[in-house]
């Protein structure tokens, strides 16, 4: 059976307004995805009633994506701890309504911002972590939703960079309300052997974010696109494979995710080329 994929808006546009996003789903749908990513940088950016009927009229899925900007962690070094967790908290309301089955996203920091740690100092950020994520991880279960917790490359954060890392300091609420969004660019960065840290992950596997070893499209790069895809399936994930890039249009976000060149001849070709690809690896 051909796995849902989506397309993040982030590959065109930043911040996503209810003006851009019909327009979007709509190449999206002719272009063959199932869903969108759909971030949600601030609250009340978009309406997610309105998107909601949006994909409906279109026969398209939605994943509720987490914008970790400066201030929002559930680390108090790194941010505000309280205000971050009612955006998440936001964020849950409006994947419930979208009917995204995660909200996918590094929430235990913001995005490169990352600082040296001892072991003592590790210790403490992740019995932190564990602590202010553990009521969201509740709220996230009772609705019947995923915190997809994302780890990021060593240049975006020093929190967690690993499946490693990652199970280690989320096993005690892995499970109902939590589970982990692994992302094909930082697993090529921090992974010794990518395939192998997605078999660890297994069933804690709750989103799956895919794109080239540049940030550009997938199948111009040197991934070993086959060896992802049976690694998925032998960790039991059927779940959505969404494609996250990056317009370096917008100032923002080109600061934020490094791109100082052009991925690809157009954002349409390096989506339409990204979905090619995989239906044709039998995605």
């Amino acid at each position: 059976m051909p796995r849902t994929i989506a397309v993040n808006t982030w590959v065109w546009t930043s911040p996503l307004t209810d003006e851009t996003l019909e327009p979007l789903a709509h190449t999206a749908a002719r272009m063959g995805y199932d869903a969108l990513e759909l971030p949600l940088e601030n609250p009340g950016d978009w309406d997610p009633v309105r998107a909601r009927a949006v994909l409906d009229g279109l026969g398209m899925g939605a994943v509720l994506v987490g914008a970790m900007g400066q201030g929002r962690s559930l680390v108090a070094r790194a941010g505000d701890v309280p205000a971050t967790q009612e955006y998440l908290r936001a964020c849950l309301d409006a994947a419930a309504i979208l009917r995204s089955p995660v909200v996918a996203g590094p929430f235990y920091a913001p995005t490169g911002a990352p600082w040296r740690m001892d072991a003592g100092e590790r210790t403490a950020v992740v019995a932190e972590l564990r602590e202010n994520l553990a009521p969201l991880a509740d709220e996230a279960a009772a609705a019947g939703l995923i915190l997809a917790v994302e780890p990021l490359n060593r240049y975006e954060t020093s929190v967690l960079n690993t499946v490693a890392q990652s199970l280690d300091a989320l096993e005690p609420l892995l499970g109902a309300g939590v589970g982990l969004a692994l992302d094909t660019y930082h697993l090529n960065i921090e992974e010794k052997r990518p395939a192998d840290a997605i078999r660890a992950a297994g069933s804690a596997i709750a989103h799956v974010q895919v794109c080239g070893s540049d940030r550009g499209a997938v199948g111009d790069d040197h991934t070993d696109w086959p060896g992802i895809l049976a690694a998925l399936d032998d960790a039991g994930y059927r779940g959505v494979l969404g494609l996250e890039s990056f317009t370096g249009e917008n100032a923002t976000i080109a600061v934020a995710a490094s791109v100082w060149r052009p991925l690809a001849a157009s954002q349409d070709e390096l989506a339409a080329r990204s979905i090619a690809h995989l239906r044709a690896l039998g995605a």
